[in-house]
């Protein structure tokens, strides 16, 4: 498929408008399959579309006013919107189909939410602004209204940051992901010079925050999965990070990967918050998306460290291959059961480099069980407090964390990009926020494990420019 359009560096935002209803659209430049054109007159915005089916064609025209901009790019943020919606109305009326998020399609549905009540919306009229605005359906609208009242840990400040740690190695590789990570028994021989090259680093990194007087709220060690380190390895990691902070979490992740001696080291290093991931309470499930662990091995790491206080997450999968509704229900009731401070829910994502890239089966109780996942979560006392979405998510549905009582300050920090980011590790991406500015900047270390400990020094000092 071809997209035409005589607005600039829309062609993207409109494929991915295109498919929500084309799911199996591929590009092809010799094909085209929808003309747009926009034209204005002072504050009105006129788009007209022909889409040029396989079956017919068939043709959209609206006009929109674009008023109060604050600025030329809130006056281009609402231009694109505009054209984004008139395209949205056309392909929902003409296949008679809705969408849960109506014509979002970003990442981040609180940050419209966020502009709306910069704009002057009221807190309290927040969800039907996102219906009638962008005809988000309205449990959608609710749900992003809740995700915000419930963010009240957001700070905007420039001097405050988060140190990011990524560790991009595994036992395996699920089938479902799609994160630049390597099997450890692949690496393990060279996996000395990588932490020393990590630790460099990190050390170089302790020494921006400390010439530039930032101060630091949170550490996070993700992945991959941190602890496919030995004990000994991590120990000698987070001896490099001993800031007190409001929170420190590391991501244990498989709990084929936890023991007794690893938690030692995590609450030897004052670690707060781990995760221990599931996925799924089914074992037919695990074994067909490529997990090496039972259900079993899950109760077992979970008792193993509930003496040590940290506040856990688990993380559950919506929409596997062949999962039931009935199999997923299993699976938030026995989280649920188990009582984690955070239960995260995603939907699983056809991620361009998982194996399930070119897989378009769908599975058809999707909205079922995110649905089931809300009600139940609510009703046992977990509230919504981050969310986000990816392209590709089964039946359009997005990713949700769930509190009790303590929300992770690292993940609303992230998601809304409220705060800086000095991030650590191959294929880790720094990010510095201007608030004041309205302005976000990136660097990204590489990706491959073995440039990364030969460019190391090269990376310290983009970052050093960054941040200084």
């Amino acid at each position: 498929m071809k997209i035409v359009s005589n607005y600039n560096n829309i062609e993207n935002d409109l494929y991915d408008v295109m498919h929500m209803f084309y799911p199996d659209l591929k590009i092809d430049e010799n094909v085209p399959i929808l003309n747009h054109t926009y034209t204005r007159d002072k504050d009105i915005v006129t788009n007209k579309y022909e889409i040029v089916d396989k079956f017919e064609n068939f043709n959209f025209e609206e006009s929109k006013q674009i008023c109060c901009a604050q600025d030329i790019l809130d006056e281009k943020r609402q231009i694109k919107r505009s054209i984004k919606l008139s395209l949205y109305k056309m392909l929902s009326n003409h296949f008679s189909k809705n969408m849960p998020w109506g014509s979002l399609t970003g990442i981040r549905p609180t940050k419209i939410g966020y502009d709306l009540l910069k704009q002057g919306i009221e807190p309290h009229m927040l969800k039907e602004a996102l219906m009638e605005n962008f005809l988000v359906r309205e449990d959608k609208s609710k749900l992003v209204s809740t995700v915000i009242q419930n963010q009240k840990c957001i700070i905007r400040n420039d001097k405050l940051v988060d140190l990011y740690i990524n560790i991009p190695f595994c036992p395996t590789r699920c089938n479902y992901c799609s994160f630049i990570s390597c099997e450890y028994d692949k690496v393990k021989t060279i996996m000395p010079e990588y932490l020393s090259a990590l630790i460099k680093e990190i050390n170089a990194t302790k020494k921006i925050i400390f010439d530039n007087s930032y101060v630091l709220r949170t550490i996070y060690i993700g992945g991959g999965t941190p602890t496919v380190l030995s004990s000994e390895e991590l120990d000698m990691l987070l001896s490099n990070l001993n800031y007190p902070v409001s929170e420190f979490t590391v991501e244990c992740g498989r709990p084929d990967t936890i023991t007794k001696e690893k938690l030692d080291v995590l609450k030897k290093h004052n670690v707060t918050r781990i995760s221990i991931n599931p996925q799924t309470f089914n074992d037919s499930t695990l074994k067909r998306i490529g997990r090496k662990h039972t259900v079993k091995d899950v109760l077992i790491a979970y008792k193993t460290a509930l003496p040590y206080e940290f506040v856990i997450n688990m993380d559950l999968i919506a929409g596997l291959p062949n999962e039931t509704l009935k199999g997923f229900k299993k699976s938030i009731d026995t989280a649920i059961e188990l009582a984690p401070d955070n239960i995260t829910v995603h939907t699983l994502s056809r991620k361009n480099g998982s194996l399930y890239a070119n897989d378009n089966t769908v599975n058809n109780t999707t909205e079922k069980m995110i649905a089931y996942a809300s009600e139940t979560l609510h009703k046992n006392g977990y509230k919504p407090y981050y969310l986000y979405r990816q392209k590709n998510q089964m039946q359009g549905q997005e990713n949700v964390g769930y509190y009790r009582e303590k929300v992770c300050f690292f993940n609303v920090d992230s998601m809304e990009e409220c705060i800086s980011i000095l991030a650590c590790g191959a294929n880790a991406i720094s990010k510095r926020v201007y608030n004041l500015d309205n302005k976000i900047e990136r660097i990204a270390n590489v990706k491959d494990v073995k440039e990364y400990i030969k460019r190391i020094d090269e990376l310290i000092e983009k970052k050093k420019n960054l941040f200084s």
